[in-house]
């Protein structure tokens, strides 16, 4: 029998279509071709110039997100023309034989540079403070929605650009949803769409409605209205914004939309797609109670694990260094272990590779650490919802308020180290020895906590408590040689030790683990 071998199979591109470009942008433009009349208007052409010059940067980057990069060259090409006078050629680096750079050509004074960041290293949301500083940036131009968060580095111009509204709709949609025209309403948008406001305001206004309050633009994520501006009375006493109704244009991220249902009477919202557009109803955001207990759900789940994986999503918000210790001493606090993991783009296969890890907490922006855990394999806190799950359940009180910012965290936890600071000085002093003299602590003794979800007992929760009653009773008795040797005898028959400190996740990869990667052979 003679064998037929067929042609082998393909295993790369063929060399013929090395150089064929290749559209990668396939997919992304989400609004057709516009003139470049309107790319200047949407993209505030003349403001960024004006703002450029004012400030006289030199070194320009423009971060744009995936949907606008098919706009970047044309946005670039405009900028570049009206900053850079005709007889001024635009600095290049050109590159010798050996492939050395040489010094940019110019003539008299250099012409700003401007640079396109096309992969942001977080979310489209946040200015891209490293990427910048890769270009040496005086600036960052930021297009499209943003979250506003503060930045560390370098300064922001935000240009929100101006998408197309249908205000007929707007008003009729409003119109129809409240009826009583005495009602108290706060008109919010999409910062995308916050030039649209004062006009929608002052048609409704005209049409009779006298108690509406059309918000402003600003950069304070702790505000009551996370970057707006407040009604006048709700400045004094912000409980008194509970009064008000939201009527908000498109549909807002889920982080600002569980931070408002708590803090307003009730919430519409206007979609702009164009799918819901002609419904002409707003939808009632409905589903908020829905969601809330899921978050609930999902911090009472984490409340029994006893390692924490801290995913820092951000180098660039404000104060992220100081939420980072916080969170790092809540956990330390609670007797967990916590490990910390710098992140760009979280996904559940990154995720996945850390299967000792019990839940996860994000440290980034008030807007992108609100992440749905329903494809992970372990549940995704915030910081304020850790806060909640490492808070026993005697104590732990659920009131439906749900908080995303920065400070928020860092001004309650101030507030609890002064009640605890209180607590401590009134408390009298404990002695770690038992009766009996055999060096059992309090915390060894302690009965283990039942898991209420799981329908079972966990005996190891609060991993790191149990070194530190270890160490505390080592001190007091260090004279003492029975309690050093008992001291020794429950660290290696509990957990594994690591340079004397106890390890949760060197217990986890000694115990469950089946492969251990190279070097297995060698014992810890």
């Amino acid at each position: 029998m003679v064998n037929t071998t067929g042609p082998p199979p393909v295993l790369s591109t063929p060399a013929t279509h090395l150089l064929e470009p290749e559209n990668v942008l396939t997919g992304i433009r989400s609004h057709p071709s516009q003139s470049l009349e309107q790319i200047c208007i949407q993209y505030e052409i003349d403001r960024t110039i004006a703002e450029i010059k004012q400030a006289k940067w030199s070194r320009i980057a423009l971060q744009f997100p995936d949907s606008m990069l098919p706009d970047a060259p044309t946005v670039f090409e405009q900028l570049s023309q009206r900053l850079n006078p005709p007889s001024v050629k635009i600095p290049t680096e050109a590159h010798d034989d050996d492939h050395h750079p040489r010094a940019p050509m110019t003539q008299g004074s250099s012409p700003p540079r401007l640079f396109i960041l096309a992969d942001t290293s977080y979310g489209a949301c946040c200015v891209d403070e490293i990427a910048a500083e890769h270009v040496n940036a005086d600036v960052v131009i930021h297009y499209g929605r943003a979250c506003l968060s503060p930045t560390v580095r370098l300064p922001v111009v935000h240009v929100f650009t101006k998408p197309p509204l249908a205000i007929d709709s707007v008003i009729k949609t409003f119109k129809s949803t409240y009826e009583d025209h005495n009602q108290a309403i706060i008109l919010m948008s999409d910062v995308t769409f916050a030039s649209h406001l004062n006009h929608i305001g002052t048609i409704l206004q005209a049409n009779g409605y006298s108690s509406i309050f059309v918000t402003d633009v600003i950069h304070d994520p702790a505000s009551p209205l996370p970057n707006r501006t407040v009604p006048q009375s709700v400045n004094a006493n912000p409980e008194r914004l509970q009064l008000w109704q939201l009527f908000h244009i498109s549909s807002p991220p889920d982080s600002l939309l569980l931070t408002l249902s708590s803090r307003v009477s009730s919430i519409h919202i206007y979609p702009t797609d164009t799918a819901n557009t002609i419904q002409g109803t707003a939808v009632l955001a409905t589903s908020v109670a829905v969601a809330l207990r899921r978050r609930y759900a999902l911090l009472t789940s984490a409340s029994r694990t006893p390692i924490f994986g801290i995913l820092v999503n951000t180098l660039s918000v404000k104060n992220y260094l100081d939420v980072l210790e916080k969170v790092r001493c809540s956990i330390s606090g609670a007797g967990k272990k916590s490990y910390t993991f710098v992140v760009g783009k979280i996904n559940a296969a990154k995720l996945a590779n850390f299967s000792e890890i019990g839940a996860w907490v994000v440290i980034g922006c008030w807007e992108s650490s609100l992440i749905d855990s329903k494809d992970f394999w372990k549940p995704i806190l915030t910081p304020f919802e850790l806060k909640l799950a490492l808070t026993g359940d005697e104590e732990r009180i659920w009131t439906g308020e749900w908080k995303s910012d920065f400070q928020s965290v860092l001004e309650d936890a101030q507030k609890d180290a002064t009640t605890t600071t209180d607590v401590k000085s009134d408390a009298p002093e404990t002695d770690f020895r038992d009766l009996d003299g055999d060096g059992d602590s309090e915390p060894e003794s302690a009965p283990p906590e039942f898991d209420l979800r799981a329908g079972r007992y966990i005996s190891q929760s609060r991993p790191m408590r149990t070194q530190s009653a270890a160490k505390d009773f080592n001190n007091y008795g260090s004279g003492s040689q029975k309690g050093h040797t008992a001291l020794l005898r429950r660290a290696k028959g509990d957990l594994v030790t690591i340079g004397g400190n106890v390890s949760p996740g060197a217990d986890f990869l000694q115990a469950n683990r089946t492969w251990k990667g190279l070097g297995s052979e060698l014992e810890m």
